[in-house]
């Protein structure tokens, strides 16, 4: 038997030294600095820079990466038990060399850049100098690359990109726009559009404005880009012409699973925020948690959360056994689907138990809920993947052979007593009587 539900004690040490580095040097970070992703803050560099070498120091650095792209190559298992404590922090991700999107940036740069391309943007990248943006969605058509009409035209040596892009991540302190564009209207969305590398500041580029999420505003900004006859040599091409959806889904497969397993460490502060308030908070008839229905939302957010912890680690077990996000799409649907209600469900509750001051801004609820949300809609919304999730169930399915359904038990008792019909006449013809047969003749 190959099931262990314990991890290696060498990597687990790396986990216990984490957990306590991010609980005493990472968290207060959030409390007192702004945007992770802004590399020109030279205070906020000062701090972080001797953090992240004593991460470098551990090995713990870029784990997203594997040995053959110049990271650790842990795997997707050991960086989800790493990330589940990353989740703690805003700032962890970034301490750690590992946050979104530059990790799934960074993954695609190392797949398909060429030598030129990787010095001269994916070294810094990696070494945390710079942050980066993933230019995708599209004002009118979200994250549907069937409805993109942002396109690239090659004119001599150059692509000239025009169009528009919407909730472009960090776009206000990024120094690289990865581009999707429509370079062959005609071939369709899965052979039809290409990726291109737009330095920041290059001519034509606009953030026509920041947007934040929620009314109170998060720390880090969505740009809505406008590409003005954007003009970027030929050897800014991205991969191969054309291929842009594989370059894509190349990301966005890890990058869910990344979600997922940050968003496990939230789930367990919200959970860990209503169980303290549950024990804490006097009532005229004892504290909250001596009634039954406070108990029963606790009960139901511990499982919710802990089957969704297992579904995460399997799946994550699952992609280091096959080495191909395609084969393991379904668990990653699913992970990507359960993940924000979850989410929502368990932060909702904590919210709930804290009364006027879970609505407040002097808890972290409220973004926790927002955020919860935002996991619905990153990387695809949850119908997408619930659409893809059953697609592939029934594709393993075929239609019952007869009238009635393969279940039908008329038609299987039958099948029954065919199958056993010579032992079941040899039985009732059987000189030795049967329990039934020595009671009737006992009757007589």
């Amino acid at each position: 038997m190959a099931w262990d539900f314990e991890t290696d004690s060498e990597f687990q040490g790396d986990l216990d030294w984490a957990l306590e580095f991010v609980k005493n040097e990472v968290e207060p970070l959030d409390l007192v600095l702004d945007d992770p992703y802004d590399k020109a803050n030279e205070t906020a560099m000062a701090i972080v820079r001797p953090l992240q070498q004593q991460v470098k120091d551990r090995r713990l650095w870029a784990c997203h990466l594997g040995a053959e792209l110049g990271g650790p190559g842990y795997g997707q298992l050991k960086l989800a038990l790493l990330n589940e404590i990353l989740g703690r922090s805003r700032w962890a991700p970034t301490v750690f060399g590992c946050q979104a999107p530059d990790s799934g940036n960074a993954e695609i740069l190392a797949h398909y850049g060429t030598a030129e391309q990787k010095e001269r943007f994916l070294r810094p990248l990696l070494k945390g100098d710079i942050s980066t943006c993933y230019s995708m969605t599209e004002p009118h058509a979200g994250a549907d690359p069937a409805l993109f009409t942002t396109s690239a035209v090659r004119e001599g040596g150059d692509w000239v990109i025009n169009g528009s892009k919407w909730f472009s991540s960090n776009a206000s302190v990024s120094s690289l726009f990865i581009v999707m564009a429509v370079t062959d209207a005609e071939a369709g969305p899965y052979r039809g559009m290409s990726m291109f590398l737009v330095p920041a500041g290059t001519p034509g580029l606009e953030i026509v404005r920041d947007v934040h999420v929620g009314s109170l505003g998060h720390h880090s900004t969505h740009g809505y880009l406008r590409y003005s006859d954007v003009r970027v040599p030929a050897d800014h091409l991205l991969g191969e012409e054309g291929g842009a959806f594989a370059v894509a889904q190349t990301r966005l497969g890890g990058g869910r699973m990344h979600h997922a397993m940050r968003t496990l460490a939230q789930v367990k502060q919200a959970f860990d925020m209503m169980c303290e308030r549950a024990v804490s908070r006097q009532t005229r008839a004892g504290t909250l948690a001596s009634f039954q229905m406070t108990r029963e939302r606790i009960a139901d957010s511990w499982i919710e959360m802990e089957q969704f912890r297992l579904l995460v680690l399997r799946t994550a077990w699952l992609l280091d056994k096959h080495r191909d996000y395609r084969l393991v799409r379904k668990d990653i649907a699913a992970v990507k689907v359960a993940m924000p209600k979850v989410f929502h469900d368990v932060t909702q509750r904590a919210l709930h138990l804290h009364g006027a001051l879970g609505v407040s801004d002097e808890m972290p609820l409220t973004g926790m809920l927002i955020d919860a949300e935002v996991m619905a809609l990153v990387d695809g919304p949850t119908e997408v993947h619930k659409e893809t999730l059953a697609k592939d169930i029934l594709a393993g399915y075929l239609p019952a052979a007869g009238e009635f359904p393969t279940a039908h038990l008329p038609g299987r008792r039958m099948a029954a007593r065919q199958r056993y019909a010579e032992l079941l006449e040899h039985a009732i013809g059987n000189d030795d009587p049967s329990p039934a047969a020595m009671v009737a003749t006992e009757g007589r």
